[in-house]
């Protein structure tokens, strides 16, 4: 069965927090779930489309069902790419919580929410991407870190006033180097 007809389904830890942390894997035949015993809520994800890379030209292919969806999207410059690191699931990755981010040793070992790992409870990916065009149904971009066939979970406009706050930003030092 494709990943563009499965659902993927999350378990949250908590009410107030809303984050969800425990997944059924498109690529696994029977559920898994990995979190909190006790956890009673589930969020449903579609695929909305997959990265597709062919040479150096990059597109986001947007299903059928969604492609209406891009409509004023091409007024844009840049787009948030959400998507799903199928390709790094496995319940070993699920459940490393703290890393040298970058892979680099010299980093101080920091919890996965506090740097942009690919390992982590949930594999959700987030990159801002350059349009350089849309039309029905791809979006053409200039690069993204995914593979081939990447499932995509949402597109998000990149507005300045919204996404670039400029007063009392904060980075630790290890990313200031």
């Amino acid at each position: 069965m494709d990943i563009s007809r499965r659902d993927l389904v999350f378990k949250s830890v908590g009410m107030a927090a809303c984050a969800p942390v425990g997944a059924f894997s498109p690529n696994l035949t029977k559920a898994e779930t990995v979190g909190e015993e006790g956890a009673k809520m589930f969020f449903k994800l579609y695929p909305v489309g997959r990265v597709q890379k062919k040479g150096k030209s990059v597109t986001l292919r947007i299903f059928d069902r969604y492609a209406d969806a891009l409509k004023e999207l091409d007024g844009f410059s840049h787009v948030w790419v959400l998507y799903w690191f199928d390709k790094n699931d496995t319940p070993r990755k699920r459940s490393i919580l703290q890393v040298h981010p970058r892979g680099n040793r010299k980093n101080p070992l920091t919890g996965v929410f506090a740097c942009r790992s690919p390992v982590r409870p949930n594999l959700i990916a987030l990159s801002l991407c350059r349009i350089l065009s849309v039309k029905a149904g791809v979006v053409q971009i200039e690069k993204i870190d995914a593979f081939d066939e990447t499932p995509i979970l949402d597109l998000k406009p990149y507005i300045a006033g919204i996404d670039n706050p400029t007063k009392d930003v904060r980075l630790p030092g290890w990313l200031k180097k």
